[in-house]
């Protein structure tokens, strides 16, 4: 019998927590690597799109030439996993998004920017997670998006009840998943499980 392969998983370098990122993956079984370059892209199995200022990664893939490779290799059905700003980046569509704001898009989800709130409206909750065994997921949402819309191919994993409506929090599309909030900063790494066998199933 043969061990399971070790999947070779990028996290996008340009900004926000890839050092967290990588030592969750890690700690799930998969090696790493810190994307910047498309060289570096196409040599990994699935890419992490990590948290941050979602406007600033946008200018960032364009400056680093990554944006049009990124885009090619989620068409092409690579797997990917937004948190927080990578959710905003996986988004077709976002709502109180600056005015030249781009996405890479593949999920057909409309977002909301900031949904949340500012940062001092930042909070943590537990949050059941369809797919994820073992009870609920510590949740940090810091200046967090929602999902306002999401088309017939996704699926809602979890949601949370805030001003008064359900919002979509966790979703999946194929081999796209998104999150609202942060698992890589809580030492639970079973988000980051799930993302590693989404991508053990695709190769």
């Amino acid at each position: 019998m043969t061990d399971a392969p070790v999947p070779h998983l990028g996290v996008l370098a340009v900004q926000g927590d890839v050092r967290e990122h990588r030592a969750a993956l890690e700690a799930s079984g998969a090696r790493t690597t810190a994307v910047r370059r498309p060289a570096e892209l196409a040599a990994v199995d699935g890419l992490v799109l990590p948290g941050g200022e979602s406007t600033t990664i946008d200018k960032l893939t364009r400056i680093f030439d990554l944006r049009d490779p990124l885009r090619a290799r989620i068409a092409q059905g690579m797997p990917v996993y937004g948190s927080c700003a990578g959710m905003i980046l996986l988004a077709d569509r976002i709502l109180d998004g600056h005015r030249e704001q781009q996405t890479l898009g593949g999920m057909d989800i409309t977002v909301r920017r900031n949904a949340f709130g500012r940062q001092v409206d930042s909070y943590e909750c537990d949050l059941p997670i369809a797919g994820i065994a073992g009870g609920p997921v510590r949740a940090i949402f810091i200046r967090a998006p929602w999902v306002e819309e999401c088309g017939e191919r996704v699926e809602v994993l979890a949601a949370v009840e805030a001003k008064g409506e359900s919002h979509p929090v966790v979703v999946r599309q194929g081999n796209l998943l998104a999150t609202s909030f942060h698992p890589e900063v809580t030492g639970d790494h079973r988000v980051h499980a799930l993302f590693v066998e989404m991508v053990r199933s695709a190769t």
